[in-house]
């Protein structure tokens, strides 16, 4: 029997935020020269609550305006969108601080590994 996916949006925000703050710590834990939040969890929230923003409205948008390069890329130019979604919150959150595109990138990798992780234990439940 299948589950129903129909989660609130609220909470679907809610766990976006909480992956997007997760993963931001773990990648600027990885790579600490290139991703700092000035070792407060306030800035980790906020820069997690921004890109959980960007991520749900922001997103969708791009991936449209970029079918192309995603379709002839077989889906691995996604990286480059999870990459500039994490570029933009840093940039519009001056706490956040990720020093080059190639950082936002792994930051961004390292987010959709942890959404991967978070929504399989989930659906697990």
């Amino acid at each position: 029997m299948a589950k129903a996916k129909n989660k609130p949006f609220l909470f679907k925000l809610f766990l976006r935020w909480v992956v997007s703050s997760l993963g931001l710590w773990i990648a600027a834990s990885i790579v600490r020269q290139s991703i700092s939040y000035e070792h407060r969890f306030g800035v980790l929230v906020a820069a997690g609550l921004l890109l959980a923003i960007i991520n749900t409205f922001l997103k969708p948008i791009l991936i449209v305006l970029s079918l192309p390069a995603v379709i002839f890329s077989l889906g691995l130019f996604m990286i480059i969108i999870n990459g500039a979604t994490v570029y933009i919150a840093s940039r519009l959150y001056p706490h956040l601080n990720i020093t080059s595109f190639w950082a936002a990138i792994f930051a961004g990798i390292v987010i959709g590994l942890v959404n991967y992780l978070v929504t399989t234990i989930l659906e697990g439940i």
